[in-house]
């Protein structure tokens, strides 16, 4: 590695290409690491920031392409033959082959983040017989995207990039993987949507009898399901790190990060989306829904009890949440740091919640269509920005924020799916009378 990143100080953008070319054509070279300490020499100013992009990502590109002709010329029989001196050997390739025909094009911008996967990706393009066009489109964006994401995070780190390295490489693989499965279930979900819709129905049959559609309240409480359950595992996960400590770097690494991104020219815009989490505007937005459920809430009493659940138990939910942490806490705390102990953020669980069951009510009785694609997207935006507030502010840890919004979340699920199913069971036909 010493002699690599020696060669980048001697010959810089000749190096930085080859090293992605070779990387990709599946040569054991630490490609993100180059991209990093390339970052880190533009942020000394050795090297031009736009140009590193450039030849990294045409580098990355061709050797994309180069793998690609290869697996189409030479196919499958020679890589049976050869493969293992690539790591690619029988097994691999007929499993993959098979994975590779159904979802490769979806997932080759995913696959850079990924070690071991964006090795072979080209190959398989290749072997599956990919149209160049739809290889092209998805592996030359991926790959202007991975040499971005790593030469600007060398550039924001500095001189601290190498100390990080491994940890953000971590998270971002962490992502990569995450994304792909979701990738994953939403090809699934689009595939099997007919047979999903009725699979919900059916299991809902003997208490669905709405005004509306059965199947798309059915696929609506699966799909609200399937996300709680998820969140859930997620949950789970984070009170494990919680319980081993093991959140010391994911702290450390974004409280470094945000102020090193938004500078003090933010402040007055991060002011306004803190202002945006505060109490003040959680009460505001209490009110306006309630006014908007009595408007147009198809089962008033219902909802506007489900809201105050939502909300009222929402605050208790918290509030045990964050002492039960506090006696578990593997850190010992200052009598000052116990007073102020946020794990998991209250602020943040609250304002997914008021905002999130807000939104939801606001779609659900919305029958224009820009309505059901602008407002959930702009509420995560809105959630996204007022957590980096509170990060630019130093209000609170990343951890504490982070765990605020997924057990907020987790809480929000449970209650849109209570209210459905309360919903549902209000609509049924009664039982019908003995001797009727």
């Amino acid at each position: 590695m010493g002699n690599l990143t020696a060669y980048i100080d001697q010959f810089g953008y000749i190096v930085l290409f080859a090293a992605l070319l070779l990387e990709l054509l599946a040569l054991p070279l630490p490609g993100e690491v180059l991209m990093g300490y390339s970052g880190f020499l533009v942020f000394q100013g050795h090297l031009n920031w736009v140009l590193s992009i450039l030849t990294a990502g045409i580098g990355a590109c061709l050797g994309m392409t180069i793998s690609y002709w290869i697996g189409l010329k030479l196919g499958t029989p020679f890589f049976e033959k050869h493969g293992h001196r690539l790591h690619l050997g029988p097994d691999r390739i007929g499993k993959t082959s098979q994975w590779f025909s159904k979802h490769g094009n979806k997932l080759l911008i995913i696959a850079y983040f990924i070690p071991g996967v964006r090795h072979i990706t080209g190959y398989f393009s290749g072997i599956t017989r990919l149209p160049f066009r739809t290889f092209a489109l998805f592996a030359y964006s991926g790959a202007f995207i991975w040499v971005t994401v790593f030469i600007t995070l060398g550039k924001i780190l500095g001189p601290q990039w190498e100390q990080f390295h491994s940890s953000i490489k971590k998270y971002l693989i962490i992502g990569g993987i995450i994304a792909a499965i979701l990738i994953i279930a939403y090809l699934l979900v689009k595939k099997f949507s007919v047979e999903l819709k009725d699979a919900a129905v059916s299991g809902l049959n003997f208490t669905l009898k709405l005004f509306h559609s059965r199947k798309r309240v059915g696929l609506l409480l699966a799909i609200t399901m399937a996300i709680t359950i998820g969140l859930i595992v997620l949950m789970i996960g984070m009170i494990q790190d919680f319980l081993a400590g093991e959140f010391s770097d994911f702290n450390e690494i974004v409280g470094m990060l945000v102020p090193l991104t938004f500078n003090k020219n933010w402040a007055g815009i991060m002011q306004v989306f803190s202002f945006m989490g505060s109490r003040q505007i959680q009460i505001v937005i209490i009110i306006l829904s309630l006014f908007w459920i009595v408007w147009k809430g198809h089962d008033k009493l219902l909802e506007c009890l489900s809201f105050g659940l939502a909300v009222g138990g929402g605050e208790l939910y918290e509030e045990s949440l964050r002492r039960i942490f506090h006696k578990l806490s593997p850190v010992k705390q200052t009598l000052i740091e116990q007073l102020f102990y946020s794990f998991p953020s209250e602020q943040l669980l609250m304002t997914i919640v008021i905002y999130g069951f807000a939104v939801f009510l606001f779609v659900r009785h919305s029958r224009r269509v820009w309505v059901h694609t602008f407002v959930p997207i702009a509420a995560l935006a809105l959630f996204v920005l007022i957590a980096i507030s509170t990060l630019y502010f130093q209000i609170e840890l990343p951890s504490d924020v982070a765990a605020g919004y997924v057990f907020g979340a987790v809480w929000l699920g449970i209650n849109i799916l209570l209210l459905e199913i309360l919903r549902i069971l209000r609509t049924m036909d009664p039982l019908p009378k003995r001797g009727a």
